[in-house]
């Protein structure tokens, strides 16, 4: 049997490092985070064959003492925190005391750094964990970190290591995020001695427009909003700009980057409704709260994070991004006492949750206001227009004083009567229309056993379904606004999703997905000839319902050609 014994040091370094030090994307973002918690305006990124010969990073922040240089490279050792008190309440990036000993076992390690007010700047270099004396080197306020030559003296893990643009890849997007987490600071990014990046400060919509793209900023909504001391800001995407993968997701809890289960829910649950299919909505959002109501403390990259008030904050986000993605969206005012239970847990009581809940239903007051209609245009024509034509029995042609919209009929329909279904069946007052001469159809004999075991559930959705003999079911009565539709397939889809799913999941986590699929069965149908009076009063249901901009499945519904784009067609002008 082998005996116990104790580490060397410098194997404990090296397993530590294998927690924290990953890749050079790793030491790359442990760096940033000390540049930024040392105050730092401006933060410089200096790159060698993707960060494996070389992360370097220059910041002019506050710099480290002569006497505290050596305890920099230590294990343990930081000025972030110093008791339990500061530990579950952290303000800061970083606090662990653990990542430049880690990098300092795996790699070469360089540390310069005078602080503001002194004579001279101090170099001191580490290698196998140990460090010389510091001595006197040339550098104006601030911070240098220079790490060369990761896992030199671990071939094991080097070989681990991919290509170096793969590695520049990794490496180039913990800038990325870093970069939009502090708009406010200067980042320059160079790779192999060529600028891949210079960013001057600037605002939040400028830098997201600088690192991902004006498509995405052109279209995105703004978002703010504030309860207590919950607050989330930043810009949500609109349905246009949803991808086919989640590469365009930044959500920051604090200001650090996170990874969270909580919050990505509260963000597709928000956009559910407005994306087609496995869409991916874009987001760059800002979550602030009181420190103590979050635990960063969870895994070793701090990438993920555990809520205090879990639902609350859930809640609050979900609602904030419904509400910026409708403005004036009639949502159902939430009670907060299903957030924070009446007389509240010690932690709920610590963190003011009392204090906070009055400006919360305050906000999900505001949510539920609905907006006036849009304003008419100077001249005064509504800002949809008046229709001219249908144009193949899919389109309507209506003038504006702008110039032309473009509307699909069947999309913005959709939209219509999936808005109105949604807020019968939260208001638990669907109307139902009974048909003068049932709808009956051939059903197997699971469908009508589906329609005679979910009777209640039909009800709470406006149908009434029953068996018409052995295998055939009568549609009696459908919701006031689906009874001009396709009855039978409307039946047909809403039991095939409580035959798949049961009742209780159909009408909770997929409520929309089956309000949205009955009203595409009622929508109006392609080639179904409009009269100029129906084309309008599609139009002016379209400005006074939310979200109308997009269908259920996320498609436009309508587009706008200026006067100016006209002419720019048929050459006028030139």
């Amino acid at each position: 049997m082998t005996a116990i014994r104790v580490l060397p040091e410098l194997l404990i370094s090296q397993i530590a490092a294998g927690e924290v030090v990953e890749r050079p994307a790793s030491v790359l973002k442990e760096l940033v985070e000390n540049a930024v918690d040392a105050g730092a305006r401006e933060i410089g990124v200096s790159l060698e064959q993707g960060g494996v010969r070389r992360v370097q990073v220059d910041d002019d922040g506050s710099g480290i003492a002569r006497d505290e240089l050596a305890l920099a490279l230590t294990r343990h050792a930081t000025s972030k925190i110093g008791s339990l008190e500061d530990l579950e309440g952290v303000g800061s990036l970083g606090f662990r005391g653990e990542a430049l000993a880690s990098i300092a076992a795996v790699a070469r390690v360089e540390l310069t750094s005078r602080q503001s007010g002194t004579r001279h700047a101090y170099r001191i270099r580490a290698e196998d964990g140990r460090a010389d004396a510091p001595a006197p080197a040339a550098r104006v306020a601030g911070t240098t970190v220079a790490v060369r030559d990761l896992y030199y003296n671990t071939p094991a893990r080097r070989k681990f290591l991919r290509t170096e643009a793969t590695e520049f890849g990794h490496c180039e997007g913990v800038f990325r995020r870093a970069a939009l987490a502090r708009p406010d600071l200067a980042w320059s990014l160079r790779h192999n001695a060529r600028a891949s990046a210079l960013l001057r400060p600037q605002s939040l919509a400028e830098r997201a427009a600088a690192l991902l793209g004006r498509d995405f900023t052109a279209s995105a909504l703004p978002v703010e909003a504030q309860a207590g001391s919950l607050r989330l800001y930043g810009l949500a995407g609109s349905p246009q700009s949803a991808r086919s993968r989640a590469d365009l997701q930044y959500f920051y809890v604090n200001g650090r980057f996170v990874r969270d289960r909580l919050l990505a829910h509260a963000a597709r649950e928000a956009w559910a409704d407005l994306l087609h299919g496995d869409r991916q909505p874009a987001y760059v959002l800002f979550l602030e709260l009181d420190p103590r109501g979050v635990d960063v403390n969870v895994h070793p990259a701090k990438t993920e994070v555990r809520f205090r008030d879990a639902r609350g904050v859930h809640q609050f986000v979900l609602h904030a991004l419904k509400r910026a993605l409708s403005p004036g969206a009639a949502e159902a005012p939430v009670s907060y006492a299903a957030l924070a239970p009446a007389g509240g847990t010690p932690v709920q009581h610590a963190l003011g949750i009392e204090q906070p809940a009055a400006a919360y239903q305050s906000f999900i007051a505001a949510a539920a206001r609905p907006a006036p209609l849009p304003a008419e245009a100077p001249h005064g024509a509504p800002p949809l227009g008046y229709a001219l034509a249908q144009l193949h029995g899919v389109y309507i042609l209506a003038q504006n004083d702008v110039g032309l919209v473009l509307v699909d009929m069947h999309a913005a329909h959709e939209r219509i009567v999936f808005e109105r279904l949604k807020r019968s069946l939260d208001a638990g007052t669907v109307q139902r229309q009974r048909l003068l001469v049932p709808s009956v159809f051939r059903a197997e004999s699971l469908e009508v056993a589906t329609a005679e075991e979910n009777c209640a559930a039909l009800e709470q959705l406006g149908l009434e379904i029953s068996a018409a003999g052995p295998n055939e079911l009568a549609v009696r009565a459908t919701p006031a606004a689906l009874a001009s539709g396709d009855v039978a397939a409307l039946a047909r889809g809403v039991l095939a999703e409580l035959r798949e799913y049961g009742a209780a999941q159909a009408l909770a986590a997929r409520r929309d997905e089956l309000l949205s699929g009955m009203a595409c069965h009622a929508a109006v149908r392609a080639n179904r000839a409009l009269t100029v009076p129906e084309m309008n009063a599609l139009l002016r249901e379209m400005e006074a319902t939310e979200r109308s901009g997009s269908c259920n499945h996320g498609r436009p519904t309508w587009y706008q050609l200026t006067l100016s784009d006209l002419d720019r067609l048929f050459l006028r002008g030139r």
